[in-house]
């Protein structure tokens, strides 16, 4: 007969936990992705593979992994005022985003490239914010926006002298004061305003010149910002309507004479994602900017600086593609339902190989622009590669990875619904990088603009994807319908969405076919190109692919 003791012991072990996979963490993101190393070989960024290794170490540990769950669980707060009244406009923010901005910004994903800028510099660059994306993508932003200026500071040389050197400095300083006092410096944008949103044409945010007026010269701006994305930068490229039309602005948090630049926060944006990072709307009364590039050429100037959040969008999204698969593949590979492996079960074969061809096809379109973008200073080209393919990728890159986190949720079952887990983030994230830095229609618009602009920006489009000529005739015979497509130009406005579309599969195909994995080219040609599924619902690949060669080639796997 057991006593009360013993018999309290076995009431309180109800079960054992079992049939769980084991977290995913304290893995080598980089050496677990082969579509990544074999794309960084591939596009000239060798050099960076024991590097990337080991930044690959650090955002697959477990103390990185979680200073992104810190960061997203403690949202950013506003403090308009200190407790004696003064203004101070300042957000604060949990010390693990300030732990991961110092990571990224001390291991230069915002300056990298501007400061080494050999062959492979941006695709060594791109590597790293697609690794660090998987870890936490809201610091992101600010990252982003302080790589990005410097094509558009460029245009004003004698600004870009005074500035550069600590924007461009690798480190991380987020303290309120001016930076004439700081060694580093971030850098944010203020474009939209209510009335306008993408139509900053209709901005009413005004320039006063204080001198004579011109490039370089001091402005005071009155009005408003809708959307001020990490208002907690050391200065801002601003969009405002200065005497000869709209122009664009620098506009630090703080007057040259140290006294505070009234640009004042009304609020934060209450965000369904990207909640680590902070976003405003502001008041400015009177706040002081200096021009930056011709006078009336503010969106051609600050375009230069959109251009490369456009392509950071293309990274953070495949970036979120990457790292929804494999939580799935990781979770399916260890569950067992119905006696067995859910990865070796053919339905869900089915549904995971897509995830992985559907990632692996966004990885290749990413990549071979960041090494276009290496090259653009040289051929014309792969300037016009850059040109059209940034709007081709940022346009369905983006708007495929909201299905692609939910696919991948469902894999996972109940558990990847749960708050604990980093899927709800994924989810929640994957949206923004198709609305943000102008949405699926401004990307449409703005390929049929290169189009008419841009003299040789299609035929040099279609010549990289014929590069594929003759090695798949799926392909062949997709590229010839795009090539009719696009000298069709009745109605091409209304048709856009469906000829980027067509453009983006088959830009795809062709870097696949010529470069990817056999078994995932072949796949990606069978279930895009031909037809034969609807490609809407993941899981619908044809007969005959070798989904199981596939799975194993992208499953992460533990130390």
């Amino acid at each position: 007969m057991m006593d009360s003791r013993t018999e309290n012991m076995f009431m309180a072990e109800t079960h054992l936990v079992e049939n769980q996979p084991p977290p995913l963490r304290d893995y080598n993101l980089y050496l677990q992705d082969q579509a990544l190393r074999e794309a960084v070989l591939r596009e000239g960024a060798a050099w960076a593979e024991n590097e990337l290794s080991a930044f690959g170490k650090l955002t697959g540990s477990q103390e990185l992994i979680e200073l992104g769950f810190q960061a997203n669980e403690n949202k950013p707060v506003l403090h308009t005022h200190d407790n004696y009244g003064h203004r101070i406009d300042e957000v604060r923010f949990h010390p693990a985003y300030h732990h991961l901005m110092q990571i990224s910004l001390q291991n230069g994903l915002h300056a990298s490239h501007w400061l080494d800028p050999k062959a492979g510099a941006q695709v060594a660059r791109a590597a790293k914010c697609y690794l660090q994306n998987q870890v936490e993508a809201a610091h992101g932003c600010p990252v982003t926006m302080t790589s990005a200026v410097i094509p558009a500071l460029l245009e004003q040389p004698d600004i870009a002298a005074q500035w550069m050197p600590k924007i461009l400095a690798c480190d991380y300083d987020y303290r309120n004061i001016p930076v004439e006092q700081k060694q580093c410096i971030t850098i944010g944008m203020a474009m939209t305003e209510k009335q306008g949103g993408s139509d900053v044409r209709a901005n009413t945010l005004r320039a006063y010149p204080l001198t004579s007026g011109g490039p370089g010269q001091p402005y005071e701006l009155v009005g408003h910002k809708y959307f001020v994305s990490a208002p907690m930068s050391d200065a801002f490229l601003v969009l405002a309507q200065a005497p000869q039309g709209l122009s664009c602005f620098l506009l630090p948090r703080w007057r040259p004479d140290g006294s505070k630049n009234p640009m004042q926060i009304q609020r934060l944006k209450n965000k369904m994602g990207n909640v680590a990072n902070a976003s405003c709307e502001t008041e400015l009364r009177g706040a002081w900017a200096v021009m930056i590039g011709g006078a009336g050429r503010g969106v051609a100037t600050i375009l230069k600086m959109v251009t490369m959040t456009r392509f950071d969008c293309m990274i953070g999204s495949s970036a979120g593609m990457r790292q929804a698969v494999a939580q799935a593949l990781h979770h399916c590979a260890y569950r067992t339902a119905f006696g067995k492996r859910l990865s070796e079960q053919p339905l869900m074969q089915n549904v995971l190989a897509d995830l992985v061809i559907e990632h692996e096809a966004a990885l290749a379109l990413t990549m071979r622009i960041a090494s276009a973008l290496d090259r653009s200073a040289r051929s014309e080209s792969e300037k016009l590669l850059v040109r059209m393919g940034t709007a081709v990728g940022k346009y369905w890159i983006c708007k495929r990875t909201p299905g692609h986190a939910y696919e991948a949720m469902e894999c996972i079952g109940g558990s990847g619904v749960m708050e604990d887990c980093i899927m709800p983030r994924l989810f929640r994230e994957s949206p923004v990088n198709s609305i943000w830095e102008g949405s699926g229609n401004v990307q449409c618009l703005d390929m049929l603009r290169a189009m008419r602009r841009n003299q040789g920006s299609v035929e040099t489009f279609m010549a990289e994807v014929q590069e594929a000529a003759g090695a798949d005739q799926r392909l062949d015979h997709y590229v010839a319908q795009l090539g009719r497509e696009l000298t069709d130009l009745a109605d091409i406005e209304y048709r856009a969405r469906g000829v980027v579309e067509k453009m983006a599969l088959a830009l795809q195909g062709s870097l696949l076919v010529r470069h990817g994995n056999p078994v995932v080219a072949d796949a990606f040609c069978a279930s895009r190109l031909t037809g034969e599924t609807s490609g809407l619902v993941y899981g619908n690949l044809p007969r005959g692919v070798d989904c199981a060669a596939i799975i194993r080639r992208a499953t992460p796997l533990l130390a």
